[in-house]
């Protein structure tokens, strides 16, 4: 699949089939999350791979918005040191991840971290180093179904694009 199909069939994946993901497989993952922009090239991002269902479990607890991770086969936890620029820098990694997810036909869902109440309780649970804010939490796994690429409808074109001004 190229890359504008990628990003125009990606989808928020939560049921994930009884399948376990390959360790090559989340590297590479990981590793497009570290060939996104980042200002002033500081790569202040840090990953944490989660693959044992215990704490899957205790993250789906923690997280009100990702009571689903507890099914997902694994999740990356995207932390950055707190510098000028981490929440783009991290949200730009986050987007690079689920992009490679789906390019290798891995269902994902981005839970939110930054400003979340249950950062600091994550962060905890994951060991992170202090300074290091928790940006997102990605949920992995195969998709039970199928259909779950299905496209979604997103406006037309030309209802959002402005020429010059608004």
């Amino acid at each position: 699949m190229d890359s504008l199909e990628i990003l125009k069939t990606r989808r928020s994946i939560r049921e994930y089939a009884d399948k376990e993901i390959a360790k090559d497989i989340l590297e590479k993952m990981v590793d497009a999350g570290r060939f996104a922009p980042t200002a002033r090239n500081v790569q202040p991002w840090e990953f944490i791979m989660i693959t044992q269902a215990p704490t899957l479990k205790k993250l789906a607890e923690l997280a009100e918005n990702g009571r689903f991770l507890d099914r997902a086969k694994a999740c990356i936890a995207v932390f950055c040191s707190d510098t000028k620029y981490y929440l783009e820098d991290g949200c730009a990694a986050t987007c690079n991840i689920m992009l490679a997810a789906a390019a290798l036909g891995i269902g994902s869902c981005w839970v939110a971290g930054d400003k979340k109440p249950y950062c600091a309780d994550v962060a905890k649970l994951l060991n992170a180093p202090t300074g290091y804010k928790l940006v997102s939490l990605i949920a992995l796994g195969y998709p039970k179904s199928k259909d779950s690429f299905n496209i979604a409808q997103k406006r037309a074109l030309k209802e959002l694009i402005h020429w010059e001004k608004f």
